[in-house]
C-alpha cells in the first residue's frame, strides 16, 4: 500500500460511490490548485497527490486493481502533476490523447466578476460544486480536444460614486494600479440603477495573458454615495418635503427637488403631514428593460415655535369653529 491511502488523501470512504468522489476531488483540486496558492510548495505537492489519487479512483478498472493489489499494481506509472510551475501542468489519465490538457485555464478567472463590459454583474454561484468549471475540463478530455491559451489574469478595483450618477448613470474614472510606480486612469460608464456591491466589468482590462493570450478582465466593485436629501427604494426616490401650517390646510404650489433640478408640486388644499405626493418617472431612470422609477415627495407640516397673542386667539377661535379629532377611531 502506499505511504496514504488514496481514499484517505479524497476524504472518502473506501465504498464510495463514484460522484461522491469526483465531488470530493473537485473540492480539494480547487483548494489547492497552484494558481489559487502561488509559490505554496506544500499545496502543489498537496495538489500533485491529490490528481494521483483521482486519477486511479476515477477510472472503474483501475480502482479495482488499486483495491485488490493496492499502489503495487501501478509501478511505473507517471505520477500527475506540475511540470514548469504554477502556469503550465499536464496530467496523465490513463488513456491515448490526454496526456497533455492545460488544467490552469480554468483556474485563470477564479475571483473575476462575469458579464458583458460595461454592465452591471451579480456573485457567481456554482453551488459549492464547481461543476460547470470540471465538467467543461472532463468534455475537453473526453474529446481530446487541446486547450486554448490561458487568459490573462482578471484584476480588482473599488470605486465610490456620487448618489447621482446611480440614479441616473453617467460617466466617470477609476485610476488602476498596473505595477510598482505605474497606474492607468480608466473612463467607465455606469449605467442607470447601480447601488452598493454592483460590479461591472471592462473586458481585457485586466492582466495580460501569456504568450499573447487574450488579457484578463478587470471587475469594478461600486459604492454609492449617501445622499443628504433623497433616499432609494429599489427604483423609487423620496424626499422629505416641509410646508407651512397655512400650506397644509389652504394648499399651493411649492418647488420640491429631484434628481434634474427644481419641480414645480401642487398640495392639495387639507394635506396632512406624512402624506406622500408622487411624480412619476423621476425616480432611477430606466434602463436594462426596466421602467423609469417615481418620485415620492413626503410633506412634512412644520409650525412656527412662537406665535405672538393675537395669532394664539386665532388659532383658538380656529380650533372652536373647526372641531376636529385626528386620532378619533384609530385605536
Amino acid at each position: 500500500m502506499p505511504e496514504r491511502d488514496y481514499y484517505e488523501i479524497l476524504g472518502v470512504a473506501r465504498d464510495a460511490t463514484p460522484d461522491a468522489i469526483k465531488k470530493a476531488y473537485r473540492g480539494l483540486a480547487r483548494k489547492y490548485h497552484p494558481d489559487v496558492n502561488p509559490g505554496d510548495k506544500t499545496a502543489e505537492a498537496k495538489f500533485k497527490e491529490v490528481q494521483q489519487a483521482y486519477d486511479i479512483l476515477s477510472e472503474p478498472d483501475k480502482r479495482s486493481q488499486y483495491d485488490r493489489f493496492g499502489d503495487a499494481a501501478f509501478e511505473g506509472m507517471a505520477a500527475a502533476g506540475p511540470r514548469t510551475g504554477a502556469q503550465n501542468f499536464t496530467f496523465r489519465f490513463g488513456e491515448p490523447g490526454f496526456e497533455n490538457v492545460d488544467f490552469s485555464q480554468f483556474f485563470g478567472s477564479m475571483g473575476r466578476g462575469a458579464g458583458a463590459g460595461g454592465a452591471v454583474d451579480e456573485d457567481e454561484d456554482d453551488g459549492g460544486g464547481g461543476g460547470g468549471l470540471f465538467d467543461d475540463l472532463l468534455g475537453r478530455m473526453r474529446s481530446g480536444r487541446s486547450s486554448r491559451p490561458r487568459a490573462g489574469r482578471g484584476m480588482e478595483a473599488h470605486l465610490t460614486i456620487p448618489f447621482l450618477t446611480a440614479v441616473r448613470g453617467g460617466e466617470t474614472t477609476v485610476e488602476v494600479q498596473r505595477g510598482e510606480g505605474q497606474s492607468e486612469t480608466l473612463v467607465v460608464k455606469v449605467p442607470p440603477g447601480v447601488e452598493t456591491g454592483s460590479k461591472l466589468r471592462l473586458k481585457g482590462r485586466g492582466e495580460p495573458g501569456p504568450k499573447g493570450a487574450p488579457a484578463g478582465d478587470l471587475t469594478i466593485r461600486l459604492t454609492v454615495q449617501a445622499h443628504p436629501y433623497f433616499r432609494r427604494e429599489g427604483r423609487d426616490l423620496t424626499v422629505e418635503v416641509p410646508i407651512t401650517v397655512g400650506e397644509a390646510i389652504l394648499g399651493a404650489k411649492v418647488d420640491v427637488p429631484s434628481p434634474d433640478g427644481q419641480k414645480s408640486l401642487t398640495i392639495p388644499a387639507g394635506s396632512s403631514g406624512g402624506q406622500k405626493l408622487r411624480l412619476r418617472g423621476q425616480g432611477v431612470s430606466a434602463a436594462g428593460g426596466l421602467p423609469a422609477g417615481d418620485l415620492f415627495v413626503a410633506l412634512k407640516v412644520v409650525v412656527p415655535r412662537k406665535v405672538d397673542d393675537e395669532s394664539r386667539r386665532l388659532i383658538e377661535e380656529f380650533s372652536r369653529r373647526n372641531p376636529y379629532n385626528p386620532r378619533g377611531g384609530l385605536w
